[in-house]
């Protein structure tokens, strides 16, 4: 058994080239020091975009209600923040945590569904933690949202500054550190399963794999990163509002996904950036219609990159290789 899978558990490990990703992003801090908070914003995508391909890409369920785990973590950490617990690292898990425990809470009724309903349960449950966050205005202060968020010294010791030079540490940090959780996770025998019931969940079933419990464990720990990423953002930015429920949150991570690559680890992680900059350079070109400028992005990419962005630099990649090799 363990030869039979050996393939698929030495797909996700650290490779020598990835170190590359990670030193980019430590450029941009010295790159580029006024555009921290744009940088910020990127890491934050990114990491939702990772939570997202770890239930679509990996383990077969839609989900286009996925910024309810997004906006929960966001909203748990303002409320923690503005209740007078101002620890970050820790208030970044407990918001994460709750998220996770909505998403076990939703769980059962999103994996049982398939196809077209379970598109549309997820689209129920975004639609209604929506319009609770908007009518709670007891709570989330509806269209105001959450503001004047103040945190303590990251680690007690590193300033929250103005430009956002510890908040674009702190949004690394934790997209790395994640990053290795959910490596880790998809690497093991339980990531393997996942991408059986990707595949072919009535032949695992037959196999005996509880198949219910490897979903619900996907898509809870799915919950409790993007749970992460939105507290990150409310930290960050020092506000949570209505927009970190919105479907268009979900959607685009989605669009993330698919232009970097879905099911694959840095999927997210490339098409966030290629996303949100191809977004911000469009807009400041024409505020009205930036979207023609990503939907082109969009078409062009599924129509000749099979994989998204990553897909096209695989084939590239091969293509060399076989004419050197046949060059020889």
């Amino acid at each position: 058994m363990s030869r039979l899978f050996s393939p698929l558990l030495r797909r996700h490990r650290l490779q020598r080239f990835e170190i590359v990703y990670w030193l980019v992003a430590v450029a941009v801090f010295f790159i580029f020091p006024r555009n921290l908070a744009l940088a910020t914003s990127i890491l934050v995508m990114a990491l939702f975009a990772l939570s997202l391909d770890l239930v679509l890409g990996f383990s077969g369920i839609v989900s286009f209600g996925h910024a309810v785990f997004f906006g929960v973590g966001a909203y748990a950490a303002g409320l923690l923040a503005l209740g007078g617990y101002a620890e970050p690292i820790s208030g970044a898990i407990i918001a994460g945590l709750v998220a996770g425990f909505v998403a076990l809470l939703m769980g059962p009724v999103v994996i049982r569904a398939s196809g077209l309903p379970q598109i549309m349960v997820t689209l129920a449950f975004a639609v209604i933690a929506y319009e609770f966050a908007n009518k709670a205005v007891w709570l989330t202060r509806g269209d105001d949202g959450l503001g004047g968020i103040k945190l303590m010294p990251l680690l007690g010791v590193f300033q929250w500054t103005a430009l956002g030079q510890t908040a674009y540490w702190y949004a690394l940090g934790w997209l790395f550190v994640l990053f290795l959780l959910i490596r880790t996770v998809l690497s093991s025998p339980f990531g393997v399963a996942l991408q059986g019931c990707r595949e072919n969940i009535v032949r695992m079933r037959f196999i005996g794999t509880p198949v219910l419990g490897r979903l619900m464990g996907a898509y809870v720990l799915s919950g409790f990163v993007a749970g992460i990423a939105g507290a990150i953002s409310c930290q960050t930015s020092k506000f949570a509002g209505l927009d970190t429920l919105s479907i268009d949150r979900s959607i685009d991570a989605l669009v993330m996904l698919v232009l970097g690559g879905v099911g694959r680890l840095y999927g997210g992680l490339l098409g966030a950036p290629v996303y949100m900059l191809v977004r911000q350079i469009a807009a400041e070109w024409n505020p009205f219609h930036w979207m023609f400028v990503v939907g082109g992005l969009l078409v062009f990419v599924v129509m000749l990159a099979r994989g998204g962005i990553l897909g096209l630099l695989e084939a590239i990649a091969g293509r060399i290789s076989s004419k050197l090799s046949g060059k020889r």
